[in-house]
């Protein structure tokens, strides 16, 4: 059976309605939530950016029983490796071990306000695996020196380390980052059912290791009211990662997407009050072989109805998965 979890939008809703949308996911049923890091939101009409780990402390002592998850901290450029190990040490404390580290290459988006450029997708994926590794040092205790091709630790060492690490996660969208998933991570995180990218993951060593996707849905009992919604706040999906990981910011989206039509939103994310229509879509995650799929309900004004609804009907729909 699929684990169905809740993802925190910090691109639609500030920081105290991300954390009371949290704990009523708990109170749902959801088995698991994530959290997105930017420090922009990808549309205007989004709206928020506020720091996802000040959201994620709050969320931890807010809640009891939901898992947390950064989906997902890029640790390479706005945040440096041996900060992301600490502040990903700290929330498995503070939440009692339900903390799991989600970590990618980035997107310009984010990483470009430091002032360091962005440099091509081989460099920032070489960039990512020693990342991992310097985390990976940090979480096994002591002191560490690093000098490597992209960065330098000296005499670093976590003092508060909790006795189950958090597991780390890896983004993918192709066969080098799927390598560094098989190979550092714990588990996998796409978001698209694709099989070549399990398969690949699975042949660097991560077979048997959980998968987890994500899929944005618009409830709404208006089905036009949620397609409107959905193209004016999420039309910026159907770019493609290779796109979107190199827009600097809301202006690109807004020009990058300006020809897309509602119905182009309408066919990629389900929108309405169907429960079947919602079922089918989280359907070929479970057919390609995701272990999780974490539900993106768009709106942040949206989310208190759409969690009585999935409370009341979509989530018993998805357990026959």
């Amino acid at each position: 059976m699929v684990r169905v979890g809740y993802t925190m939008m910090t691109e639609q809703a500030g920081p105290r309605d991300l954390v009371e949308h949290v704990v009523a996911a708990e109170r749902a049923g959801f088995d698991f939530s994530v959290t997105s890091d930017h420090y922009s939101p990808w549309l205007a009409s989004q709206g928020h950016s506020p720091f996802a780990w000040s959201v994620l402390g709050a969320a931890a002592q807010a809640t009891s029983r939901i898992p947390l998850m950064s989906y997902v901290t890029c640790p390479t450029t706005r945040y440096h490796p041996a900060v992301v190990a600490q502040q990903a040490a700290t929330l498995q404390l503070l939440s009692q071990g339900r903390f799991r580290l989600g970590l990618g290459s980035g997107e310009n988006l984010n990483e470009h306000v430091v002032g360091r450029g962005w440099p091509p997708a081989p460099v920032r994926l070489d960039k990512l695996a020693e990342a991992i590794e310097v985390i990976r040092a940090l979480f096994a205790g002591g002191e560490i020196t690093h000098h490597g091709t992209h960065f330098d630790v000296v005499h670093a060492k976590l003092w508060d380390l909790p006795e189950v690490l958090p597991p780390v996660g890896v983004a993918v969208s192709g066969e080098r980052s799927c390598e560094i998933a098989g190979r550092l991570g714990d588990l996998v995180i796409a978001t698209e059912p694709r099989s070549e990218l399990l398969d690949a993951f699975d042949r660097h060593g991560g077979r048997g290791k959980p998968r987890v996707g994500q899929l944005p849905v618009c409830f709404d009992r208006d089905r036009d009211a949620a397609i409107s919604r959905a193209h004016d706040q999420f039309r910026w999906m159907v770019g493609g990662w290779r796109v979107n990981a190199e827009l600097p910011g809301p202006a690109g989206f807004e020009d990058a997407t300006q020809y897309v039509r509602p119905d182009d939103i309408a066919a990629a994310v389900p929108c309405g009050d169907d429960v079947g229509r919602f079922v089918e879509a989280v359907r070929p995650y479970v057919d390609t072989g995701f272990t999780e799929v974490a539900l993106v309900q768009i709106g942040g004004d949206r989310q208190e109805p759409f969690l009585r609804w999935a409370e009341a009907e979509l989530l018993p729909a998805l357990r026959e998965l």
